[in-house]
Parts: C-alpha cells; structure tokens; sequence
C-alpha cells in the first residue's frame, strides 16, 4: 500500500539513523561508557480508551474550522472531473496480504473539502497513512502534477469483502462526508444513510454538522469475518469517540458505541440519526409527469417500545416540514424501512429502489427517557435526503456523589455514552412475526372534509384466518378528528385484510377556536391495529399510525 510514501519513510529514517550515529560518535569515550543502559519504554497498545481521551482533550479546547484545508482548485472542479478521479484497486490497503478485507481511500475535492486522517492498527501499533497521488488515476496530467504539488489527505474510505461471492470483494460500507456512512447486506445495494451524530436538526437556529476528522482501522486477522473502525468526531458544540465493529453478511451490522463531550450546551442531540429519501409512494397514487408509481429509499418509520408494541408510520413528503415525536422510555427499536420489495411498483431500471435496504437500531444498555423523532422536509426532487429519524435523549440533571440532581435539569449531561447495534437489511427480512402494514393509500371521502383510508395488513397470522373468523380493529383518534366509518374485510387477492377508514375533520368546531390559523395548530394523530376480538389482549399487528395536519 502506498509504495512511494513507503520508501520514503524508509529513507528518512535510515536519514535519522545515520545522523544520530554520527552524533553518537563524536561523544567522548569516558561519557558513553558512564552512561546506564535506558530501560526499554513500556508499550502501550492502542484502544478505543485512547480515542476516548483524544475526544475528551479536544473539546477542551475550543474548535477549529478545519475549512480552507482544501484547495479551491479541487473544491471548483466539475462533477465529471470528479468522477476521473479513482483510486487504483491495485493499492488497495491489504490486497498483496491477501487479507479478507480491504480498504480503499476517496479524493477530496468537490463537494468534499475537510481533509481526514487515516491511521491503521497494527498489533496494537497505531500508523498514520500518508496521503499519495500515486494510488489515484487522474485522467489529467496537468492536474495530477497540480495535486501532487499540494499536501492533501484523504476525504474518507470504503471496505471490500466477499460478500457476495469468492471470486470478488464488494463494496459492504463507506464512511464519506461530515459524520455520514452507510452499508450495504448481501444480495443488495445502497440506499440510505446513517451519521454519527445530529445537533439541532431542524430548529431555526440552524443545524450544527459534526464531522469524523480522524479514523482508526484495526489490521483484520486471515480468518476475521469483521472489521473495527474507530472515529474522533467534532464539532462547534462538542468532541466524540466512536468505534464501529462492521460483520458483513447476510444483514451487516455495526456494534456501535460512542461517547460525547459537550464543550457547550446544546439544544437538541440526535442519537444513531438515519437520513433516507422519499419523494412518494402508493399513499399518494403516484405522481403526474413521472411514470414510476413509487420512488423512494424508505417508506415507513418502525418503533418497538419497551413494552413490545411496534408502531408503523409510513413515511409522507408535504408541503411543509415536519417534526413529529413518538415519546419513549428505553426503546426496544428504531428505524426507517424500505418494506416495498417489488420492482413493478417502483419501474426504475437503472435505481432499482426494491433493493434499497432497511436500517433498524437496537439500543444497548437503558437510554431512558425520551424520543424517537421523525423529520420530514418536503422536496421535489430524488437527489435530497429528505426524511430524517432519530433518538432524542430527555434532558436532566447530573447526579452527584450523593445520587442527588446537581446542575441544571434542562441540560445535556457534559459527558454521555451510548451503545447499538445497527442493522442494515434487505427488504425482505422481517422482523417481527405479527401482521404488518404492507401499504397505506389515501382519498378524498364522499362528503367535504372528509378523507378515506385504506390500508393492507399482510403476513404473520393473517393469512391464515378466514373471512369469518371475527377479527376486529381498535381505532383511535386524537381531538380535531371523528371516524365516521370503518370496514374490515379479508383481502382475496393478497391473502391479508383490509382496513377502510373514513375520518373527518372538524376545523369549524373547537379546534379551530383555539387555533385559528392552519400553521399554528397541532397533528392529528391516527392509530389502527388488527386483533381477533375486542376482548382478547394481543394483537394480531402492528399498529398503524398517521398524522394528519389539518
């Protein structure tokens, strides 16, 4: 890996080595016999203790912009400069060791101007590699000789193993950008993404992005079937340790863990945040002007509560931003799903969107209070991440030696910590065994102010209980809506049952006495789950929810 910059660390140590020999030498006789034999220094192997106190000592100090680290040359290239810019596979890090993981490094340049460093963990040695134009093809000599005139570092890195067959090492993750990364499973592709962290998304303040300025790689065994990352965030607001330990397969997961330093108070933190994109889906019956009934990376946000309910809420792109909560105390589970895994909803040849996979969380350890929260921005186009879910932690005291509250209630704790695992699946994979929401479609009712739903319910016990076997719906509906009629009926064609719901709105009544105006006024929230008798405890699906903005 990196040939040149190998040889010339060589040389300038045999350089260092010969200087200090001779240094050695002019000393006199009588001293450097005199002189005791030093005692070897103690070896320290490197961990993820030491990204910890790397993360805590910097965000003591305050933050530097690492902006203008980048040249502007690179920064104002065109995107199809860009893209001839490629690594060469042949120095890939670890290909001549035929070790079953590689690693290969990205430009920076473009949309890319923060410069990262890129240390490899060798027998608990840890060596910075030292950025070279030599493993790039530039398609521009020109420019290649204005690039290797510059002192640069790499923007972020990708990891080959064989996931998918012996014969070829695909690409399984990509940590590329500010704090973002993604994954890919077997037999899939990439869709959405996952950062390390997000402060204060969607506040009028502005939101802050912190970026991974430093990785750690841990050197993979012959026989390792994963690979541990370690990252130093920072940012304005605070400094963060991270480690990553990536098992590619049939789902890839990450066992993450992270710590966070405040250097100031913030106002919302985002915990495991996911960032997906979703233009429409059946709910909206496709869209004029574009032949693809369905185009998206996500559709559904899914939440499983300490208490064992999993909550389904599909995924809508308005005309105005949204933030919606679900309150929790120490989720089970979180994130955003592409369940649609069939290509003729989608008829996109060249995105293939059935293949995008799902992310799901799974905390480790009590988060406590607080809440999951989705954020739907409106967008008119596919290239913007425009859904946004994360864990928000609730605000407290700090407990002092005496177990009792000290500092302020309404702040983050200046140190916190967090463990989950993250798991990046294909569409198909299920995750739970109950009937699920396999699609949500909306109409006008027959009467003013009204609206229709109907949703599909497929899969678990469903499909085999007979059109009279009893089942029942539990409906609910907050103030500012009535239901005005609900049908349940099996579905002959799919196997499932079909829920038809007709709401109406009241916005003459109370609701809109207390707001007159449509902005100001709260969500309407929807809820439907299937059970087979009004009775009977356990439901037989997951529970459908909906917000209606009135």
């Amino acid at each position: 890996m990196f040939p040149c910059a190998q040889h010339h660390r060589s040389y300038r140590l045999i350089a260092v080595a010969a200087l200090l020999a001779a240094a050695f030498c002019l000393l006199p006789a009588r001293s450097r016999a005199s002189e005791p034999p030093s005692a070897p220094a103690e070896f320290h192997a490197f961990s993820f203790v030491d990204v910890k106190h790397k993360a805590e000592e910097l965000a003591s100090r305050p933050f530097e912009d690492p902006e203008g680290q980048v040249p502007d040359f690179l920064l104002n290239i065109s995107y199809d400069q860009w893209r001839k810019i490629r690594f060469r596979p042949s120095e890939s890090l670890w290909r001549k060791e035929g070790l079953p993981f590689e690693v290969q490094f990205f430009h920076p340049g473009l949309f890319y101007n923060r410069l990262v460093a890129v240390n490899v963990v060798d027998g608990g040695r840890a060596e910075k590699l030292t950025f070279s134009p030599s493993v790039f093809e530039y398609g521009d000599e020109e420019f290649a000789s204005k690039v290797a005139g510059t002192p640069l570092d790499f923007a972020g890195f990708r990891i080959h193993y064989n996931l998918n067959t012996g014969k070829y090492k695909d690409e399984v993750a990509v940590f590329l950008g500010a704090s973002y990364f993604r994954a890919v499973a077997r037999d899939g592709q990439y869709g959405l993404s996952a950062r390390g962290l997000a402060v204060d998304t969607a506040l009028q303040s502005g939101e802050e992005f912190p970026y991974f300025r430093e990785f750690w790689i841990e050197k993979p065994r012959e026989d390792s079937d994963s690979i541990t990352v370690h990252a130093l965030l920072d940012s304005p607001s605070l400094a963060g340790a991270y480690t990553f330990t990536i098992i590619p397969g049939k789902e890839t997961s990450m066992d993450t863990e992270c710590v966070l330093f405040l250097r100031k108070d913030v106002q919302k933190l985002g915990i495991a945040p996911l960032t997906s994109m979703f233009l429409y889906g059946e709910t909206e019956n496709g869209r004029p002007g574009d032949y693809r009934p369905e185009v998206h990376d996500s559709d559904g946000l899914l939440i499983r509560t300490n208490s064992g309910e999993w909550i389904w809420r599909p995924l809508a792109n308005l005309g105005r931003l949204a933030l919606i909560p679900f309150p929790q105390e120490n989720p089970a589970g979180f994130g955003l799903m592409q369940r649609d895994w069939i290509f003729d909803h989608y008829q996109d040849l060249e995105a293939r969107y059935e293949k995008r996979p799902s992310l799901w969380i799974e905390p480790r350890g009590n988060w406590g209070r607080g809440w999951v929260e989705l954020v739907e921005i409106p967008s008119e186009l596919e290239i913007h991440d425009n859904m946004v879910a994360y864990w928000v932690p609730g605000k407290g005291a700090e407990k002092g030696p005496d177990g009792q509250p000290a500092g302020d209630p309404g702040k983050y704790p200046r140190t916190m910590a967090f463990a989950y695992r993250m798991r990046w699946l294909n569409p198909k994979e299920p995750l739970h065994s109950l009937g699920r929401v396999a699609a949500t479609r909306m109409a006008a009712g027959n009467q003013e102010g009204t609206v229709r739903f109907v949703l599909d319910f497929e899969g678990g016990e469903l499909q085999d209980l007979p059109a009279d076997a009893g089942l029942t719906s539990v409906v609910t509906l907050d103030d500012g809506a009535r239901l005005l009629e609900k049908q349940l009926h099996k579905n002959g064609a799919t196997g499932g049952w079909r829920l038809v719901l007709t709401v109406a709105l009241d916005p003459e009544g109370k609701f809109k006495t207390l707001f007159p105006t449509a902005p100001s006024r709260p969500r309407i929230r929807l809820s439907a789950l299937l059970k087979k008798g009004e009775n009977l405890p356990d439901p037989l699906t997951e529970t459908w929810t909906y917000d209606l903005h009135p």
